[in-house]
């Protein structure tokens, strides 16, 4: 057992067939630094894009990703190997808030969130995370992942404004696909055959080659400004914001919570799927840390953050889950968020490109939350999952907007809320009155087999 509390895994060079690397262990420290650099370029395009997309600093979000994933080994001792990045579940909430109350009072719903996450860690930890089950199962997790991704989809195709110029009405349009069709179409189109194409981890990180194709079509069309980075030094500490706290806006950001815990949820159950271990005394310490890294990041001016899935994909291609990687994956990450240029370079990605790859992955979000549905097997035939499903889709995609006092709750908060109050509204009603669905209800359709079932009775 190392000083930093690792043994070496067999001879420390490879893994037999069959064999994983646990996260208590370690291969040989060149062979480990390399495997920390790959969860650092499959986490890097899906942490910067968040800030991208919503006006935050790409440099101070690495800086607190990096902070936030130490800040995650530590508190759960070093036994659950995961990489903490930029949560999608923030864009839609923070891109709201700065629109209305400017970039520090989006970053006081981001403190807010990671308070109430680690209060809830906490509980978890004491009582135990079956609570969480109930309140969100799997139809209700699935309905708030889906409709957050959905909610965001205007945000992919863009915003234009209209002027009148010599007589005559010009569009201007500044975000999204519409900022440059080509540019996106050209990502859009790599990331998609990306993925297809390649194999192991470069077919994984599909998102960020075709950011990077598509960087390098914008630049060659001049949609790409470098002033900013010619004037940027090569060391130096990031940008750092001071939060404020305005109770309009808090609406927005506490849906977000509830995605955090299923998406911490899921990460443990998952590690703990393909290690062999038991992982979930660990779940109240996993939410509780995330919780405490999203404070951080929100009192300086990061995004929120959540486990990543897309170090899972890492970790599943190498069968490697030792947390010593992640120390090295965070310690990495550190020192590129020194780096003003780096972080100014990042930050001209045009927003054509933005608008492609952002095309991809709020579908993705949506998908994801259909996901839970398949995997959880959710019965859609019970008229209970199909009303909670659809009315919070709805309400989540149309954005439904409700205006109470200084606080205005928008399409996902509304849409979460209204899943969990559905489902639970509509079973505990229907468990008392003891009914079951109507011959009325969409839900009532027979599907193929029962069909068949009855042609054969004829």
């Amino acid at each position: 057992m190392s000083s930093l509390g690792w043994r070496v895994h067999g001879d420390g060079r490879t893994v037999r067939p069959g064999e994983v690397v646990s996260p208590d262990e370690r291969l040989t420290w060149p062979r480990t630094i390399g495997i920390g650099m790959q969860h650092v370029v499959a986490m890097f395009g899906s942490t910067f894009l968040v800030p991208i997309i919503t006006g935050l600093s790409p440099a101070t979000t690495l800086f607190f990703s990096a902070i936030g994933t130490v800040l995650f080994l530590v508190i759960t001792g070093n036994k659950l190997p995961s990489y903490l990045g930029s949560s999608f579940a923030f864009i839609a909430p923070i891109t709201a808030a700065t629109a209305s109350g400017g970039e520090s009072v989006a970053l006081g719903g981001v403190v807010v969130t990671g308070l109430l996450l680690a209060a809830i860690g906490l509980v978890v930890h004491v009582a135990g995370a079956h609570w969480i089950e109930k309140v969100m199962p799997p139809v209700v997790t699935g309905s708030i992942v889906a409709l957050i991704g959905l909610n965001l989809a205007p945000v992919a195709w863009g915003t234009c404004n209209q002027s009148v110029v010599d007589g005559e009405i010009v569009e201007t349009c500044t975000s999204g696909f519409r900022a440059a069709p080509i540019t996106a179409l050209v990502t859009l189109f790599a990331i998609i055959l990306t993925t297809v194409l390649f194999r192991g981890i470069l077919g994984r990180l599909a998102i960020l080659v075709g950011v990077i194709i598509g960087y390098a079509v914008a630049t060659l069309r001049g949609e790409v400004d470098f002033t900013t980075v010619q004037d940027a030094s090569w060391f130096g500490l990031p940008r750092f914001v001071t939060p404020t706290f305005d109770l309009a806006v808090m609406g927005l950001f506490v849906p977000v919570v509830l995605v955090l815990i299923a998406e911490n949820v899921g990460h443990v159950k998952s590690v703990s799927a393909m290690t062999g271990k038991d992982l979930d005394p660990l779940t109240g310490r996993a939410l509780l840390a995330d919780g405490l890294a999203t404070t951080l990041a929100g009192v300086g001016g990061g995004s929120g953050t959540t486990t990543y899935a897309e170090n899972i994909g890492v970790m599943a291609a190498t069968r490697i889950y030792s947390t010593a990687a992640y120390w090295v994956a965070a310690a990495t990450a550190l020192l590129l968020s020194m780096s003003p240029k780096f972080g100014a370079l990042i930050a001209t990605i045009p927003a054509g490109v933005l608008g492609g790859a952002t095309t991809v992955l709020y579908g993705m979000i949506g998908i994801l939350g259909a996901r839970i549905w398949v995997q959880n097997k959710v019965d859609f035939s019970n008229p209970v999952n199909l009303t909670t499903a659809a009315v919070a889709l709805i309400v989540g995609i149309a954005n439904y907007t409700w205006v109470a006092g200084d606080i205005t709750f928008e399409g996902i908060a509304l849409g979460s809320a209204a899943a969990i109050g559905v489902y639970h509204l509509m079973n505990g009603l229907a468990r008392w009155r003891g009914t079951t669905q109507e011959a009325a209800s969409p839900a009532s359709v027979p599907n193929g087999s029962e069909l068949e079932g009855r042609a054969s009775q004829q």
